[in-house]
């Protein structure tokens, strides 16, 4: 069975959860299904009218959220937003960094601008969620953070100098505070999802490569759900994982547990096998 953001298998009553990138894709999915767990959430994104649509469509099922419209990279902003969450709802207890975007260039011919915006929403953004929320949970003395890394935290991807560079410093960011504030009470996680199936992926990567490379190679033979990502997102944001910080958690299908996958592993890639009739080309 493929989770919805329906499923409310963990509770989070009396909870309050600043979700970044909210607005759309694997923010939005996470967002709704803390919300229908119980949990007050902050709707972080630079998109107003999007962040507020989502409050909205929240109070509409009787949920309680509140529009934080700022941009992660800007540390004064950021702080206001976590400060404002808090005056409405109470102490932060759950963090989650999705806001997060890709600009895709050749290395040689990328410009500083382009690198800059990447690094800085993704990685320099995320840092200062952290920090901002962290210190408010330091000082509650309890909390858990997951950070929304990628398949590209663990290898590279042609064209993506910036993201990928982003990606592999959420993990190396999330095992420094899972390190630094684990005996203080907090807890920090990342995911790595594959590709999801958003209007933002599908508008960004061509439909052949969807289907021939990612899909291909992928062993479960699909895109993920954004609702999918977010089941993992709520599972480590609960008590149930309360015994695990530090992790990076792949939700990819499977991509990552090979090399040379083609035919989500039906090609058995062996000439004996071949032969004896086992698979055919």
């Amino acid at each position: 069975m493929r989770p919805t953001s329906s499923d409310a298998r963990f509770d989070f009553t009396g909870s309050t959860v600043l979700v970044t990138g909210a607005a759309s894709g694997i923010g939005e999915a996470t967002a709704r299904a803390l919300s229908k767990a119980g949990a007050a959430v902050g709707i972080g994104d630079i998109a107003t009218d999007a962040a507020q649509a989502i409050v909205s469509a929240i109070a509409a099922e009787g949920g309680k959220a509140i529009a934080l419209p700022f941009d992660v990279r800007d540390a004064d902003a950021t702080e206001n937003a976590v400060a404002t969450l808090e005056a409405a709802f109470g102490p932060i207890t759950g963090l989650v960094t999705a806001a997060g975007l890709s600009r895709p260039s050749p290395a040689e011919s990328m410009d500083e601008a382009t690198w800059d915006l990447v690094v800085d929403t993704n990685l320099k953004g995320m840092f200062l969620s952290c920090q901002s929320a962290g210190r408010r949970m330091l000082a509650h003395g309890r909390g858990a953070i997951v950070n929304i890394a990628s398949v590209n935290s663990l290898g590279g991807s042609a064209g993506r100098a910036n993201y990928c560079s982003s990606k592999f410093g959420i993990t190396g960011l999330t095992d420094v505070l899972a390190i630094e504030w684990g005996r203080r009470g907090i807890r920090v996680n990342a995911v790595a999802p594959n590709g999801v199936d958003t209007p933002l992926v599908r508008k960004g990567i061509p439909p052949r490569y969807l289907e021939d490379v990612l899909v291909n190679r992928t062993p479960l033979g699909r895109m993920a759900q954004p609702e999918e990502i977010a089941a993992v997102v709520l599972f480590l944001l609960s008590d149930s994982a309360s015994y695990v910080t530090g992790a990076l958690v792949p939700v990819d299908g499977g991509l990552c547990a090979g090399y040379y996958t083609n035919r989500q592993g039906a090609d058995l890639g062996s000439n004996a096998l071949l032969s004896a009739g086992v698979y055919a080309e």
